[in-house]
């Protein structure tokens, strides 16, 4: 079963992606993911870059955080608490907030980690060239550094997200002296100061990882290695946890019978992921909205789930579940199925007699893009299956314009949205803006997490995003991870993975 989401009044200022329960036998070599009882391998995703400021992909964050560590970070409801920072205070009116640092941190490369080298993450995030969290730091119109543990940031608009926002990716620090020295290197060679050092990196196969003892929780770090290797074929999946290559690895819908008949623990865990189609609103068809109402209309939800995801999720219509904070009850069934409304919009759209469109995916044989090619040609819409280009990232090249994709939340909902519908968000693809939505999201940005207020001007953001971008979310589904006994003290995160106080037997 599917756990509950443990999302509420106390997690207000969570969003994002995936969790886990997982291990194994940590048997082997430390590049084969052994090292005894010290070391743990995870079939997982290596990251797009080592270097958070110019990740563009969501999921880079879980491995993303093995190296770097932020001045905050989430704990298990999501909400932000201190990680680096010890602390932290806004003014009266939520436009400046000051961080106090932990005393004598420093990066993985010896380099002091202090309010200065603070200062350089916030303004390289900012500005740096080939940045994709600029637009999320954009606010940030000065960093002071008060004392070597003392930096404020001064923003231009009261924003109460600002640590939770700094518990992802966009808040990991780098260490000044190797980003001075050579920026574009910290795409394979990370420098941080998070639980783990990059001891070697082979782009699609493995990161071998060794305990970071300068870690400002390495009490808790019990690991002594970790490797992080690239997610196993969904058809070997079960086969690679048997025999040992994996001590825990992420697994399709399609595989939890087979990999409960193995004897393995099964864990399905719901999280901030909802299946979508990306959409260029500047391009023909999709340029009239009555398009693509047509073909949310033309889309059955619950035949997606049951059928090309075996009944493992939840038909969504915005992009954040149930039981979220910023999830908008009254968006359920916005676009009903509905083929005579598809029908009728396309008429009214100009096309009678249907037309045809390209959809883009990353594997011409995905079940919910040939489920889509199948439900799309009822109601006269001609769908043709395109590969995407391997490489090639269709946020910074929005080639193209309609897309099946998979969207993972952030650890601020407003950063959330941002992504989604701001200006210059990454899956906004035609990178127009919308006025009634910008004013809606400040309004949530300015309201107090605490105050009874936020719920309803955040959910009010997500459906004035919602009702006015072309993006259409198909359903929320969860992270399904395969593992064995012999691996403790792992937690079922709502947000990053993180990996205190984990052993192996």
């Amino acid at each position: 079963m599917v756990k509950k989401l443990r999302l509420g009044a106390a997690a207000v200022s969570a969003s994002l992606l995936v969790v886990l329960a997982a291990c194994g036998s940590g048997s082997g070599s430390a590049a084969a993911g052994g090292g005894g009882g010290s070391t743990l391998s995870w079939g997982w995703y290596l990251p797009s870059t080592w270097d958070p400021a110019t990740s563009a992909i969501g999921q880079d964050v879980h491995a993303l955080a093995l190296a770097y560590a932020g001045l905050t970070k989430q704990d298990l409801k999501g909400n932000a608490v201190p990680a680096l920072a010890k602390s932290w205070k806004y003014n009266a009116n939520g436009t400046a907030v000051t961080f106090v640092l932990r005393p004598g941190l420093k990066f993985s490369d010896g380099t002091a980690l202090d309010a200065a080298a603070v200062k350089f993450n916030i303004e390289r995030g900012r500005d740096g060239k080939g940045t994709t969290i600029g637009d999320q730091l954009a606010e940030v119109t000065d960093v002071k550094v008060v004392n070597p543990t003392t930096v404020t940031l001064v923003l231009d608009k009261s924003d109460y997200q600002i640590p939770a926002l700094l518990a992802g990716k966009t808040g990991m620090l780098v260490s000044p002296t190797a980003a001075r020295k050579n920026s574009a290197g910290l795409s394979t060679k990370p420098v941080g100061a998070g639980p783990f050092i990059l001891t070697d990196y082979v782009p699609d196969s493995h990161a071998d990882l060794k305990r970071n003892p300068n870690y400002w929780d390495a009490k808790d770090i019990k690991l002594k290695n970790f490797v992080l290797k690239t997610a196993p074929d969904p058809s070997v999946a079960v086969a690679g946890l048997q025999s040992g290559q994996y001590d825990m690895a992420v697994i399709p819908p399609s595989q939890i019978q087979a990999a409960k008949a193995a004897g393995l623990k099964v864990d399905p865990i719901t999280v901030l992921t909802v299946r979508t189609l990306d959409v260029n609103g500047k391009v023909a068809p999709f340029n009239n909205p009555k398009v693509m109402q047509a073909i949310s209309h033309a889309i059955n939800r619950k035949e997606l789930v049951q059928t090309a995801f075996f009944g493992q999720g939840k038909p969504d219509w915005q992009p954040f579940p149930e039981g979220y904070v910023g999830y908008n009850p009254t968006l359920d069934n916005l676009y009903s199925y509905d083929q005579a409304e598809a029908k009728r919009l396309l008429a009214d759209a100009g096309h009678p007699n249907g037309l045809s469109v390209d959809l883009w995916v990353s594997d011409a044989s995905d079940a919910i893009a040939e489920v889509l090619q199948k439900q799309l040609s009822a109601v006269g819409i001609k769908v043709r299956l395109r590969v995407e280009q391997p490489g090639i990232n269709n946020y910074i090249t929005r080639q193209y314009p309609l897309a099946l994709d998979s969207f993972s939340g952030r650890e601020s909902p407003v950063q959330a949205l941002t992504v989604l519908f701001g200006k210059q968000g990454l899956l906004n693809l035609g990178r127009y803006s919308n006025s009634a939505f910008d004013k809606a999201l400040d309004k949530a940005r300015a309201t107090p997490l605490d105050s009874p207020n936020y719920p309803k001007a955040l959910q009010a953001a997500t459906a004035a995003g919602v009702k006015s971008m072309p993006n259409t979310f198909l359903f929320s589904w969860p992270r399904i991870f395969a593992y064995k006994s012999n691996v403790h003290g792992l937690q079922n995160w709502t947000g990053t993975e993180r990996f205190e106080g984990v052993t192996v037997q």
